[in-house]
């Protein structure tokens, strides 16, 4: 049982000819620590004072082993399978509906534009009572979303309870296809410029994007945006083709270099390019990772595209999935990403990163210069530096805790109901009344935030009278205390700009989907702003790519 224990091990994370590279004595290793771990799993198990979980502690201790190595290689469980597929095909078989949940209640968090819960009237803010008469009380999102999945061409039955009313609605859901369109929208800006928005890279994203440029084209663009902020990466084929389509033929794209030397690759573009010449932007921010990454990164290194936004995630590893028994799979980082100029853009120690887990900063010294084809300087150690950074604006801590507690989420579906109809996402504003309306809302929730500062001043509280400086400091400590409580009020009113744009992103998401909040949003962009700018102004367009 031990030599097939260890032989099933071998075949799942290499191939035959890495195993033929193994020495007698890794061999040996393998084998004993195998042996070590089998004989302790087996004495705990008789012996350990209390039962043991054989699935939970070995799964934990998987998890554990991958996370020492990097953030990116993991172990995928069949029962997880089917949400790791869709990521990377951008398919299922469903009623196209984002599900959420919040303490003990399942609920339509977004229903996707055109597909069958929206068609079956299924609004964002529902609560799931039952599916197929089985209740969802007390259920997470990840329960019923699998009980809403099923082949194309099969029926669901959902009983949903809609905000303001009392009586629950019932609703048969042909199920189909889903296919996600990663091009969540596309459009004619001021200047005859196309944009493209593409949300991620499965395996249609190339098809997409190869429409939606095509389709701009016909309109009569002069330049393009493409925007992959937010864009966490996916399929890198499908990046490699979209690359085919502004780069000349016979260009070198990216390099995967690995241990394993015969599975090195090096990619170029094989195909005529739709258009080599028009201008190009691409947008970027701090949780554009992966195949981003090689999209901007290749047009910046080959001198092809103006980078705009901030600095990438550094995500410059490739993962490769190895099957194992029992249907699992290993997602295992295989090698590392090179583009054009040489440059690897993983971050050099991806232990310490940002709170949303983007580079931190990196020091020049740590890294090295390389140089894009047109001679300009550039740095590898973590992601891609635009050509114009745009400075980020600073959230006020109390957002964080309204988006945590879902509290703009909940107005709005509670505004709805009073609210059928809305401006277009071109025209819509927050007035003074729907802001007083949301004041009142939160409330009447006795939101409560700041709660980082209340921590810290008791801890300080502690200190100060264990080392004795109650009394001598008490007046000054009053004052800090009285300077960092919350007054809602205040907040509400100081904070006005920032909440209102998030409370109207949530109002567009929730009429007009996710094509609307993304027009909302381009009305005051930046970053947006600088691209259109940029390919406005042929020189300072031309002069981007001959800074030294």
């Amino acid at each position: 049982m031990r030599k097939l224990l260890l032989i099933g091990f071998i075949l799942s994370v290499s191939c035959d000819f890495v195993q033929a590279q193994l020495s007698e004595k890794e061999r040996f290793e393998i084998s004993k620590h195998l042996d070590i771990y089998n004989a302790l799993f087996k004495e705990l198990n008789l012996f350990y004072v209390d039962s043991i979980d054989a699935g939970k502690t070995t799964i934990d201790n998987i998890d554990f082993m991958l996370k020492r190595l990097d953030p990116y290689t993991e172990y995928i469980p069949e029962e997880e399978l089917s949400d790791f597929l869709v990521t990377t095909t951008g398919e299922y078989g469903g009623i196209g509906a984002g599900i959420s949940s919040y303490k003990g209640t399942v609920f339509i968090n977004e229903p996707f534009e055109g597909m069958p819960a929206a068609r079956a009237g299924l609004q964002a803010g529902d609560v799931i009572l039952e599916i197929n008469g089985e209740t969802m009380e007390g259920r997470n999102s990840s329960y019923a979303s699998e009980r809403l999945k099923g082949q194309p061409n099969t029926t669901v039955k959902v009983k949903f309870q809609r905000p303001g009313e009392k009586k629950p609605r019932e609703a048969n859901i042909g199920r189909k296809r889903i296919e996600i369109d990663p091009v969540t929208y596309y459009g004619v800006l001021p200047g005859n410029t196309g944009y493209i928005y593409l949300s991620g890279f499965t395996t249609h994203s190339a098809q997409s994007v190869k429409a939606a440029f095509e389709d701009l084209k016909t309109r009569g663009i002069a330049s393009l945006v493409i925007d992959v902020r937010d864009n966490g990466g996916g399929v890198v084929e499908d990046c490699l083709e979209i690359l085919n389509y502004f780069i000349p033929k016979g260009n070198l794209l990216l390099t995967m270099k690995g241990k394993v030397r015969q599975l090195d690759r090096t990619y170029r573009s094989t195909q005529q390019a739709i258009d080599s010449v028009i201008p190009l932007a691409v947008l970027v921010n701090r949780q554009s990772a992966s195949a981003s990454e090689i999209l901007a990164g290749t047009l910046q290194d080959l001198d092809r595209a103006v980078i705009i936004g901030n600095r990438t995630y550094g995500k410059g590893l490739v993962q490769s999935p190895r099957q194992l028994p029992y249907n699992g799979q290993l997602k295992v980082t295989t090698a590392k990403y090179y583009i054009p100029s040489g440059r690897c853009i993983q971050a050099i120690d991806y232990s310490h990163r940002n709170n949303d887990g983007s580079v931190s900063y990196i020091p020049d010294s740590l890294t090295s210069i390389f140089y894009t084809s047109k001679g300009r300087s550039v740095r590898d150690g973590g992601g891609i530096l635009p050509d114009f950074v745009i400075e980020e604006k600073k959230i006020p801590a109390m957002i964080y805790y309204l988006e945590a507690e879902n509290l703009f989420f909940e107005f709005v579906v509670q505004w709805r109901t009073k609210n059928p109809a809305i401006d277009s996402p071109e025209k819509f504003a927050i007035t003074d009344e729907i802001y007083g309306e949301f004041k009142d809302f939160l409330k009447s929730k006795d939101f409560n935030y700041d709660r980082q500062s209340g921590k810290a001043l008791e801890n300080l509280r502690d200190i100060m009278e264990f080392e004795g400086y109650s009394d001598t400091a008490s007046e000054e400590f009053k004052a800090l205390e009285n300077k960092l409580k919350p007054d809602l009020d205040r907040d509400l009113n100081l904070y006005r700009s920032q909440l209102s744009d998030l409370l109207t992103r949530q109002i567009m998401k929730q009429y007009y989907f996710a094509k609307g909040e993304i027009i909302y949003a381009l009305r005051n962009d930046d970053g947006l702003k600088k691209a259109l700018e940029t390919l406005s102004d042929n020189a300072l367009y031309s002069e981007t790519f001959n800074k030294q």
